[in-house]
């Protein structure tokens, strides 16, 4: 079955952020396929590196191990301080190794590709 996962948690609720890490990491152990990981929302900080998200090394291992497109809001990130492009005026946090910008269009995108989505977060 493929699935997609739609991360709206950020890391200030850890327990909802590592379900969801362990919900991608259990489908693609029982050999389930991951279309597209969408980070949305406070969500978005977990793609960027820092002691802010705890939990990105595991992220980023299972998004460059498993080779999944692991897109990032634009407009959250904005919002957030993530740097959209590179050397963004106003930015101070970047994106790590593995995640790229994205619209919602590649949710929607997501949703039709995919046997199944699944959120996290609200």
């Amino acid at each position: 079955m493929k699935f997609s996962l739609a991360i709206y948690a950020g890391p200030s609720t850890p327990e909802l952020c590592s379900t969801a890490l362990q919900f991608a990491e259990a489908l693609l152990a029982k050999g389930h396929s991951i279309y597209r990981l969408f980070f949305f929302s406070d969500g978005v900080l977990n793609a960027v590196p820092g002691p802010g998200a705890p939990l990105f090394e595991r992220w980023q291992h299972l998004i460059l191990d498993n080779q999944l497109d692991a897109v990032v809001c634009v407009t959250s990130a904005k919002h957030r301080g993530i740097e959209a492009r590179p050397g963004e005026a106003g930015s101070s946090l970047r994106l790590g190794e593995g995640f790229v910008i994205g619209g919602l269009g590649q949710l929607i995108d997501a949703t039709v590709h995919s046997d199944r989505l699944v959120t996290f977060g609200s």
